[in-house]
């Protein structure tokens, strides 16, 4: 059985057999929570939905702190790590379907020493020109899945209100000692882009 977290609940990440996880895959998915038009006539011939583009990356650091952004974050216009450690499996533009809308896989024995903390986070491509924020998102969630056997060993399930916010802090996955575990973190931001967003762990 999975475990379902809390915010900020940190758990060590092992197998169901108590041993140590080394390959991962970190789901994260989303809906577009349904808006009210008022629009009037026109926008129920023609529409006015425009689906809301949200976009996960991961921040490798280093001693806690993001050194190299050219190199170290990974998102959907840099698909692998330089160390083949970290790989995205791509950019979903919709959000709809069932299950995860974008995956990332982490191998964890390829990632190089001295990266101790790899950073999950999901913000609104062109959120401020869209009049887009996370408010109009529903059951975001962010999920670790051994990917040896497809096993989903814990989930976050991200229900704070996150009104007028534009990015997000999902969930980090760090060391301490030789353990890896992972931290549901859930913090909104009000950053415009990923850009932006990266600063924070500078």
């Amino acid at each position: 059985m999975a475990v379902n977290l809390q915010k900020g609940q940190k758990v060590n990440l092992t197998k169901s057999d108590g041993k140590k996880l080394t390959k991962l895959m970190v789901g994260l998915g989303w809906d577009e929570a349904e808006q009210s038009s008022g629009g009037g006539f026109f926008s129920k011939i023609f529409g006015d939905k425009q689906d809301i583009d949200c976009d996960a990356s991961v921040f490798l650091c280093k001693g806690g702190k993001l050194q190299t952004v050219d190199d170290d974050i990974v998102y959907f216009g840099n698909l692998q790590h330089k160390s083949g450690a970290v790989k995205h499996m791509g950019d979903n533009l919709t959000g709809e379907g069932e299950g995860d809308d974008e995956q990332i896989f982490v191998d964890l024995d390829r990632l190089p020493g001295e990266y101790d903390k790899l950073v999950f986070v999901v913000n609104i491509y062109k959120a401020v020109d869209r009049k887009q924020h996370f408010g109009m998102i529903k059951n975001a969630f962010i999920r670790v899945v051994d990917n040896d056997t497809g096993e989903e060993l814990c989930r976050y399930n991200l229900s704070d209100d996150y009104s007028n916010m534009l990015a997000m802090v999902a969930g980090e996955v760090y060391k301490r000692g030789n353990d890896w575990k992972f931290n549901a973190v859930g913090n909104g931001t009000t950053d415009s882009g990923l850009e932006e967003l990266s600063r924070r762990f500078r």
